[in-house]
């Protein structure tokens, strides 16, 4: 009966429209699951190889020479974490969870998406980079087996959430209320400080994530959306699964002529529109998010779903 009760649960959460943030922590949560099984079965069994084998597939090597065996790793790293302990997972999912329910809120669902891919993949990036052109990385390569962990997505969300909306204020336990400027502020700087640590490849990853939640908010304010091609990759995949409704032919009589709208007004009234999306995002750099109306936050969500 309960595990019925949490099989639906699971699959309302998956099934709901707009539910981006919960989907993706369902992904992360299943593949922990999914592999903490397989280890404690392979380890039991006495069949280690199989499980390491498995991970593999979700942990970026930090040479070039192993990662071209598995260049997929680029992005499933992104979706496993550590099965040392349950921190890791547990940390990454509640810090995303907070702050992808902003950008979901503001900007729309498919956002969400395009910035924890583009933060996955430029972490991955980051990390490729350092461990192959700096020296002082290339040193540590060979002691490293890998690196797994969505800390870069995650990343790359929380800074996304800060530059759209800076001012905009959690209220965090012992410190009370505080701006989320602040909070990834704090994030990156503690991320630049590690990035010769033990955890430098992770620290390295991190900083390339928050560099993509940067500048996607700042191309999408000048009308480019970096993560549209991902978006439109997913549409593509999924035309290949739900099928195409039929077109139906219907004949109706000649509508009533009606007094056509002139281009020039036409034009005018998008350019008004997009004129006050902007206001609105001005207005929330320069004061927070707090000090829209009921109707400008309305007028932004709108937009998003364009």
């Amino acid at each position: 009966m309960m595990n019925n009760s949490i099989l639906d649960d699971f699959k309302n959460a998956w099934n709901k429209p707009n539910n981006a943030p919960a989907q993706l922590i369902i992904i992360n949560v299943v593949i922990f699951l999914v592999l903490g099984l397989l280890m404690v079965v392979s380890r039991v069994a006495g069949i280690d190889s199989v499980f390491q084998i498995v991970y593999n597939q979700f942990s970026i090597p930090p040479t070039l020479a192993e990662f071209i065996t598995r260049p997929w790793t680029i992005l499933t790293y992104a979706f496993a974490h550590s099965l040392s302990g349950i921190f890791h997972i547990l940390f990454n999912m509640m810090v995303f969870y907070w702050f992808s329910k902003l950008i979901l809120e503001f900007l729309g669902n498919n956002k969400v998406i395009s910035i924890y891919i583009l933060g996955a993949l430029a972490g991955g990036v980051a990390y490729l980079l350092v461990y192959n052109l700096i020296p002082f990385y290339q040193d540590q390569a060979p002691g490293i087996s890998g690196m797994v962990g969505a800390s870069a997505a995650v990343y790359a969300i929380v800074v996304a959430a800060a530059v759209f909306m800076p001012n905009y204020t959690f209220f965090l336990l012992f410190l009370g209320p505080v701006r989320i400027k602040y909070i990834a502020a704090f994030y990156v700087i503690v991320s630049f400080l590690g990035s010769t640590g033990g955890n430098a490849g992770g620290n390295i990853a991190h900083l390339g994530g928050a560099l993509i939640g940067w500048l996607y908010i700042s191309q999408l304010r000048s009308g480019t959306d970096l993560g549209a091609w991902i978006i439109g990759f997913i549409n593509w995949v999924k035309s290949f699964f739900v099928a195409t409704p039929k077109i139906k032919v219907t004949h109706r009589s000649a509508p009533k002529q009606s007094r056509p709208r002139t281009s020039a007004s036409a034009s005018s009234g998008g350019k008004t529109e997009q004129e006050e999306i902007d206001a609105i995002l001005d207005k929330i750099s320069h004061s927070g998010y707090d000090s829209l109306s009921k109707e400008e936050k309305q007028k932004l969500f709108n937009a998003s779903e364009k």
